[in-house]
């Protein structure tokens, strides 16, 4: 039986779009078997397996950029330890299962998996989320006989271009058949405002959650708000919002730490609009929604990644950019007040639709199950 490993992982934006490109396969072809080397993380660990993936998992590490006493030992322990240590085991595994292909989301949980497939001369193929790649994937690139982009070929920094295949970023096709009626009964949404979906990616954000508390009693009179805060930060931001809401304006602002695929489908279904960092995961999916946004992107993000996905994605009308140096509560809350007030959100919702790629899952997919 043909065999695939993935390959990736240390956050839901390598995992997900694992998942959209596995179920592109399991649609075309039952008879293969699916498997996942990697590190192990909440994403990999609980929703792999759900999609009939099986799970072999790994250490792995990463260099930290930032300089302090603990970063120091942390990299060094990682370097010469971690590292090592992912590659011997990715080595044995992938030796006794030898699979057909791998496809690599990338990340530093992909790099031990990479290298030893390439000595075990198994065909490599890896996909970028950003415009600007991380360290792991600039050395995993060498090992690729392809690599599949989001973002169009002249805007992608390092890969040769001779390698480089412009699909965009996966996206599960179910993300995309949620409906008004329904979210407004697993939210109990009330509809009489627009309503604004707030994702801080899938670990939340503390700085956009921080923002919003500071204006949400003003921000529930115009909008009915469903916020996405992770899982860390769910409690706090609860007992703030007890605080600062009224009884009456508490039915309009939904918290939640996680949003289930079910409730993500249904909440872009219900948006008017959007606000959320700057990941690649998150622009494709704001794009295939047809959803105007603004984004934040993350201020530290390796290679600055975040900020020129959001710029490229800017530049073509479809949302509007708020960095955090600019980010104070009221500005926010003005922006997206004058972006409906102008009919500006209407104009970015089409542009937005016009850049998406809700086809690049399959269009993975049928590349990889010719080597199957």
């Amino acid at each position: 039986m043909p065999k695939i490993v993935f390959t990736g992982g240390g956050t839901g934006g390598h995992v997900f779009p694992i998942i959209a490109v596995a179920r592109e396969m399991q649609k075309e072809s039952s008879n293969i078997e699916y498997f996942y080397v990697g590190v192990k993380d909440d994403f990999s660990s609980i929703f792999l397996p759900q999609e009939g993936i099986k799970t072999k998992f790994v250490l792995g590490g990463k260099m930290r950029r930032y300089f302090n006493f603990i970063a120091f030992f942390q990299n060094l322990l990682d370097l010469f330890v971690k590292i090592p240590i992912g590659f011997l085991q990715s080595f044995f595994i992938l030796f006794f299962l030898m699979p057909d292909v791998i496809f690599s989301k990338g990340g530093y949980g992909s790099l031990g998996t990479v290298i030893a497939g390439s000595i075990l001369r198994i065909p490599i193929f890896m996909h970028e989320s950003d415009i600007s790649p991380g360290l792991a994937n600039r050395i995993c690139s060498n090992f690729s006989s392809k690599i599949f982009i989001s973002f169009p070929p002249k805007e992608t920094d390092y890969f040769p271009l001779k390698k480089m295949i412009y699909v965009g970023n996966p996206v599960r096709e179910e993300l995309l058949s949620g409906n008004k009626e329904s979210a407004k009964q697993i939210f109990n949404l009330q509809t009489e405002k627009p309503l604004v979906l707030i994702l801080g990616g899938s670990q939340g954000s503390g700085r956009v959650n921080e923002v919003l508390l500071g204006i949400l009693p003003e921000m529930v009179k115009d909008f009915e708000i469903i916020h996405q805060a992770g899982e860390k930060n769910l409690k706090p931001i609860k007992d703030e919002a007890e605080t600062f809401l009224s009884p009456e304006t508490k039915s309009y602002y939904h918290l939640f730490s996680f949003l289930s695929e079910t409730q993500l489908r249904h909440a872009y279904a219900a948006s008017d609009f959007i606000v959320s960092r700057s990941g690649s995961g998150a622009i494709f999916e704001i794009a295939a929604a047809g959803k105007p946004s603004l984004l934040i992107p993350l201020p530290k993000s390796a290679q600055n990644h975040q900020v020129r996905n959001a710029y490229n994605f800017a530049k073509t009308g479809a949302c509007i950019v708020l960095e955090e140096s600019n980010l104070t509560p009221h500005f926010f809350l003005e922006k997206i007040k004058d972006l409906f007030s102008s009919g500006q959100n209407e104009k970015m919702a089409v542009k937005a639709k016009e850049f998406s790629k809700p086809k690049a899952a399959n269009n993975i997919s049928q590349f990889l199950l010719e080597y199957l």
